[in-house]
């Protein structure tokens, strides 16, 4: 990924900004629009831009509840309406791929939130593709030119999204080590692929398949049934329900690529969750990712 086209991105989540703020955030120099992770937005506070040593304010950028609305707007395209679903689970996915975060009054309705009002703080995240990150793990987590179900661990922030969007590219398109997959996609959170009126804005190969917006216990059966997938990926195994989901479909024969938090197999094991992912027998590799920036590195341990 070049200086040139990480700056662009930023610029281009700019244009989600009301004028004075994208004005503010424009003039940042080069170096820092390419390191540039999310832009923070909270009423009656400055913008802030997240960095990887932190956020950092821009001066002169108050942010108004007019503001917030005005980025609302734009990234749902003027239709809230139509982004209604997305707003229920507390974000918008613009043109582009840039997933607005949102927080403010949740309005709920029984069970389960039914939207949010009063809006009082926006996260608009920066994806940017790094085609070729995760060449160097690619000859470890093949047997035979083929797949092994891989778990994908480090800390928020840590590239775990990145390196598995990578991951599912190398697989579904194929490389001289490998043969074309189909792969399945489930992106609950909007953030791999961030799916736009019904199209991948990010780039996750030839031959996969996204069901997006969906809990990933109730999306796995679902592309089990629909797709047959040789790979499914999915992002950020929290929950039970989610181990639960990688036991069904390992058991109809597809190979396994995951993502969860934690910086060490140690600080994984220590978790319930984190127990259960270990000890169900699914996945042949962990892929530590360490450090941060530009000294961030994986490197691959072989499972029991």
């Amino acid at each position: 990924m070049t200086e040139e086209y990480a700056a662009s991105r930023f610029e281009e989540a700019c244009a989600l900004l009301p004028g004075r703020l994208r004005a503010a955030a424009m003039e940042l120099d080069k170096v820092r629009k390419a390191e540039a992770e999310e832009l923070r937005l909270r009423i009656a506070r400055p913008l802030y831009v997240t960095l990887p040593q932190g956020e950092a304010v821009l001066p002169r950028t108050m942010v108004t509840r007019s503001d917030l609305e005005q980025v609302l707007d734009k990234a749902s395209e003027y239709s809230r309406y139509a982004a209604a679903e997305t707003i229920r689970h507390g974000y918008v996915t613009a043109a582009g791929g840039f997933r607005v975060g949102l927080c403010g009054t949740a309005l709920p309705g029984g069970e389960r939130n039914e939207g949010v009002r009063d809006v009082s703080s926006l996260a608009i995240r920066i994806p940017r593709t790094r085609e070729g990150a995760a060449l160097p793990i690619l000859p470890e987590l093949l047997e035979d030119g083929r797949p092994v179900s891989a778990l994908l661990l480090s800390p928020p922030g840590g590239g775990k999204t990145t390196l598995l969007r990578d991951l599912v590219r190398l697989f579904s398109q194929g490389t001289e080590r490998n043969p074309p997959c189909r792969v399945a996609l489930v992106d609950e959170r909007g953030e791999l692929a961030a799916v736009h009126r019904g199209r991948p804005q990010l780039e996750v190969g030839c031959h996969t398949d996204v069901m997006d917006g969906c809990p990933k216990h109730l999306a796995v059966p679902m592309l089990l049934r629909a797709m047959t997938p040789q790979v499914i990926a999915l992002d950020e195994i929290a929950l039970p329900a989610d181990v639960e989901a990688v036991r069904a479909a390992s058991g109809c024969g597809a190979r396994l690529l995951a993502t969860v938090h934690a910086a060490s197999l140690a600080e994984l094991e220590s978790r319930p969750v984190g127990r259960e992912l270990l000890s169900c027998g699914v996945f042949r590799r962990a892929v530590v990712i360490e450090g941060s920036g530009s000294a961030r590195h994986s490197r691959v341990e072989r499972l029991p």
